[in-house]
């Protein structure tokens, strides 16, 4: 499979171009990491190509907040420069200027 650059970066927010959800990215796969059962769950007429980056978001709707993995394809830059209400956004990062999040320094040894 050919990879490519990413598009997003990690704490872009970003929103669902189909779905009605928007949220920060966390974590960035080259190419679709998730299981063939969660690819194939998804209608085939929406199904994205799995030769393109995918993204681990903080997300939310107006009903709730979770984790979701989306394809490069279906994201699109977050116009409204809000922060994402997601309760671990806070957790992962710092500083919040418009549409972009600061990632938390990590201790590691």
């Amino acid at each position: 499979m050919d990879t490519r650059l990413a598009k997003f970066a990690i704490g872009q927010v970003v929103k669902h171009r189909l779905f009605p959800f928007r949220g920060v990215i966390f974590d960035v796969d080259p190419v679709f990491a998730n299981t063939e059962e969660w690819w194939q769950s998804i209608p085939e007429d929406v199904r994205p190509r799995k030769d393109q980056p995918f993204y681990h978001l903080l997300a939310e709707n107006d009903q709730s907040s979770y984790v979701a993995y989306v394809s490069e394809q279906n994201l699109l830059p977050d116009e409204t420069g809000e922060p994402v209400g997601h309760p671990q956004a806070a957790v992962l990062f710092d500083d919040f200027q418009p549409g972009k999040y600061q990632l938390r320094p990590r201790v590691t040894h």
